[in-house]
């Protein structure tokens, strides 16, 4: 089941308290440790190609302490080793990475892709630098970040690695409401091509699929979102709050064509969720 790199769309509208506190002004709260969590619902492909949805439980969470910003992106978790004073201006980023990718490990609804029979769980490691810069349009609140992940995974599920160039877009329009839009893409390696998309003989003759094989790295996808966060006890930096998102996703070229995705799927991939947020 497809959760997976999509399932921070249920919350991810809490990415703003970040951006926010990144911030300073005279009515907005920079200091201090901070946690915020997330819980809530996904609507999800069923596998990465698939052309059928369904819904999942999700969660999320970020914070600073010590200044150290730590957040969640769908299963992997992002810690930033490079200490955040907050203010107006330009700020770096750099610090590991570590997650799961599911992709084909629990239940799937077509009984072709089904009879592939399950995948194991890919635990991944990484990196990753970026830059963002506070005040950029609308006011000294509003921000703009781009950054580059690396990961590979470790334990052998498809003995390769993704790179994922991420841009983001955030803005406040109120101490109770923000807004944000964000777009990313996945180069893969070809271990992850043939993992997830291609079909052996002995597999298209256990599923009837046709055979189809990915003998080199590319770009899989593009993916772009839109989120937001209102806060329902007054401040979006403290307190209770409820957030949600629309993601779509575009498979490209090899993975495209891949029978999984071209002749039992669908190359339009579509993310929505919502969820409660909570600061403290």
């Amino acid at each position: 089941m497809y959760i997976r790199s999509f399932i921070a769309a249920s919350v991810a509208a809490i990415s703003v308290q970040p951006a926010l506190a990144q911030s300073s002004g005279a009515d907005i709260d920079t200091g201090g440790d901070r946690i915020s969590i997330g819980v809530g619902a996904a609507n999800v492909p069923d596998y990465e190609g698939a052309d059928t949805n369904q819904w999942t439980p999700a969660a999320l969470v970020n914070g600073r302490i010590s200044g150290v910003d730590f957040w969640s992106r769908g299963t992997q978790l992002y810690v930033d080793l490079i200490p955040d004073k907050g203010g107006v201006g330009t700020k770096f980023s750099a610090g590991p990475i570590a997650g799961v990718r599911l992709n084909r490990t629990g239940d799937i609804d077509n009984a072709q892709v089904r009879a592939l029979g399950k995948l194991d769980t890919a635990y991944e490691l990484g990196g990753f630098v970026g830059i963002s810069r506070t005040g950029v349009i609308t006011s000294d609140y509003d921000s703009l970040s781009a950054r580059i992940a690396v990961v590979a995974d470790v334990a052998g599920a498809y003995d390769s690695y993704v790179v994922t160039p991420q841009i983001s877009y955030l803005t406040p329009l109120s101490r109770t409401t923000a807004v944000g839009l964000t777009a990313s893409a996945d180069y893969v390696g070809k271990g992850y091509g043939r993992t997830y998309f291609s079909v052996t003989p002995q597999g298209s003759a256990v599923s009837g699929l046709r055979t189809y094989d990915i003998s080199d790295s590319g770009f899989k996808n593009v993916s772009f979102g839109l989120y937001g966060v209102q806060s329902i006890t007054g401040d979006l930096l403290h307190g209770l709050g409820v957030g949600g998102g629309v993601f779509y996703s575009r498979m490209l070229g090899k993975y495209k064509d891949s029978p999984l995705v071209s002749d039992v799927g669908d190359a339009d991939q579509w993310t929505i969720g919502a969820g409660l947020t909570y600061t403290f």
